[in-house]
């Protein structure tokens, strides 16, 4: 019974170290020039440094945040990510759900500003406190909200932005020169 106890937390350790491990980073060059990062896991975070780590060119393709994060300085999302399914697109999920996917608790991220460069990007379930500057082409919000201004910087990234109708943004929308 015991050699039996140990041989299950043993394949349930190496389940979860295995399943929790950062996958690999590709780099690849399209024609374009520009760089795809195939990141496949999810940067769980709860801290401004950690954050701001994982919305970096180097990040990952979801950053989900554990609790309110403040941070005092203007945040950039950066690079170009690819999920399992071959599909390019990026995440911040200010919130946590259960084994079904239920939403079971959001967050707010506060910062002076945010600016989007990584296309197919969205903001889900919670609120961001700040100004949003986007310059990438899909950006979504999805059950969330913005409490500041929504700015964008090109007029595809104005006429590709999609929000769903439980979404809001409080102050402006609207296209600016930079």
């Amino acid at each position: 019974m015991k050699t039996k106890a140990i041989l299950v937390s043993i394949i349930v350790l190496t389940t979860l170290l295995v399943g929790c491990t950062q996958a690999p980073t590709t780099d690849t060059t399209d024609s374009s020039d520009t760089s795809t990062d195939v990141v496949t896991t999810a940067s769980i975070v709860d801290t401004a440094a950690a954050f701001e780590n994982a919305i970096s060119a180097e990040g990952t393709w979801i950053i989900a945040t554990t609790k309110d994060i403040t941070i005092d300085t203007p945040l950039t999302l950066n690079g170009t990510f690819v999920t399992d399914d071959n599909e390019v697109k990026r995440k911040i999920g200010l919130y946590t759900q259960d084994e079904d996917r239920n939403v079971t608790a959001r967050f707010v991220l506060t910062a002076p500003s945010l600016t989007i460069n990584s296309p197919n990007a969205s903001i889900e379930h919670g609120t961001f406190v700040g100004d949003v500057y986007v310059s990438a082409d899909n950006f979504q919000l999805k059950d969330a909200t913005i409490k500041g201004n929504l700015y964008f910087t090109t007029p595809t990234a104005q006429s590709t932005f999609l929000m769903d109708g439980t979404s809001s943004v409080t102050g402006v929308q609207e296209l600016v020169q930079q």
